[in-house]
């Protein structure tokens, strides 16, 4: 790439890393809330993963309109708005905590699921096609670092105003007032920003794109990969999901004695954008985006063995591995599956928004698979979470299957 069309790119990607750095943070605040909501509420271990269920679902609901948004109204217009409903959300909390209500808070994540569901539908497209195919892992490495930057700092965030390891309800509403006023300043700022409209590979249904793969299909469903890339999507989600949602549990049955429970998320974070600069440096001067994911996909096979099997004390640091293998998955899975879409990309780009519900599922499975194996103990033990991450390897043995053949099927 010539040093003009950098140039040309490096402002929307800045302005884009900004928005993912958004999506982090309140995945962050959402992995916050899950032990402070079950303490609060007396949840079981499955029910505290509602608070998940609550923010993914959206995705299931407004993937599809959010692809006609961004059609009808582009993809400027369709992130200021992803802000001002994010922002909506936000404020529920403060009432939701007054009243004391399990119910409230879950609309309350819902409402900002809805946000994030058209700012992931904007952006993670957006990033993809705003410049070559085969570097697309690498500017989706780039937007991974802000993104887990802002799981890190979340809480940070957060430990200004309340004490994290014993949380009020109540204590909550003045931090989320301040977030709720960020949010509806950027998206005033969106609305303003240098962002170009772009269009895919064969989008613009012109003459020079007819002969692209897309110009002789009718539906979405015509084409298989993409239809294989949203089950890898969605296992992918679901399992990126899951360490962060279950670390401080996991952290609390096999160090019972720590007094910093919560420092123990960074390990999430820590693999995650290790991984992410791996992705930066190495995709596609020294490695392609299909290769890193194979490679990545049979990491993630081996560190959920050494997790299950291994003892304790050990099989907790495999949760940096897992995370490290989770890190260029999304990068080199959204590329791969939206190749060759054509006029189908924003179409193609919902569908796989929709899978993001994966996050949902497959902790709220292995909550229950944590219940289910614990049966009438008082609490889950080291063994009850390790039997129940057994779920991680049928999701990586998919992931290197769509790796290795799934993203090549055209017929």
């Amino acid at each position: 790439m010539n040093t003009s069309k950098q140039k040309t790119l490096l402002v929307p990607l800045i302005l884009v890393g900004i928005m993912f750095f958004v999506i982090g943070f309140g995945v962050g605040i959402s992995g916050f809330l899950i032990p402070a909501l079950r303490d609060a509420f007396d949840l079981t271990t499955m029910q505290s993963y509602l608070v998940t269920v609550a923010i993914f679902s959206a995705f299931v609901v407004f993937g599809g309109p959010a692809g006609w948004l961004i059609k009808k109204l582009g993809y400027r217009i369709t992130m200021m708005l992803s802000f001002i409903v994010m922002a909506m959300g936000m404020l529920l909390f403060v009432p939701s905590a007054s009243v004391e209500s399990f119910p409230l808070f879950l609309v309350a994540l819902f409402v900002g699921g809805i946000g994030n569901t058209l700012l992931q539908a904007s952006v993670n497209p957006y990033v993809t096609i705003i410049g070559p195919t085969d570097s697309a892992a690498m500017r989706m490495s780039l937007m991974g670092i802000m993104n887990k930057l802002a799981w890190w700092i979340a809480p940070l965030f957060l430990g200004l105003f309340i004490d994290i390891s014993n949380v009020e309800l109540t204590d909550i509403a003045l931090p989320f007032y301040i977030v709720t006023g960020i949010l509806v300043s950027l998206g005033i700022i969106t609305y303003f920003m240098p962002l170009p409209e772009v269009l895919a590979e064969g989008e613009d249904e012109s003459e020079a794109s007819a002969s692209s793969y897309a110009a002789t299909k009718t539906s979405i469903l015509q084409f298989p990969h993409l239809l294989l890339g949203v089950v890898a999507l969605f296992i992918y989600v679901g399992i990126e999901t899951l360490p962060m949602v279950s670390v401080i549990d996991f952290a609390k049955a096999t160090f019972p004695d720590a007094t910093n429970l919560d420092g123990f998320a960074k390990y999430v974070t820590i693999g995650l954008v290790v991984g992410y600069v791996f992705g930066v440096f190495a995709i596609p001067k020294y490695i392609s985006q299909t290769k890193a994911l194979i490679m990545f996909s049979v990491i993630g096979i081996a560190s959920s063995l050494l997790l299950i099997l291994a003892p304790a004390h050990l099989a907790f640091y495999a949760i940096v591995l897992i995370s490290f293998a989770n890190s260029l998955m999304w990068p080199a899975i959204w590329p791969l599956a939206i190749s060759d879409l054509g006029k189908f990309t924003k179409t193609g780009s919902s569908l796989l928004v929709m899978a993001i519900v994966g996050g949902a599922v497959i902790p709220l499975i292995y909550g229950y698979l944590v219940d289910s194996i614990q049966g009438t103990a008082e609490r889950a033990s080291v063994a009850h979470f390790q039997s129940a991450y057994w779920i991680l390897v049928p999701c990586y043995l998919f992931i290197l299957y769509f790796a290795m053949h799934g993203h090549k099927i055209r017929k």
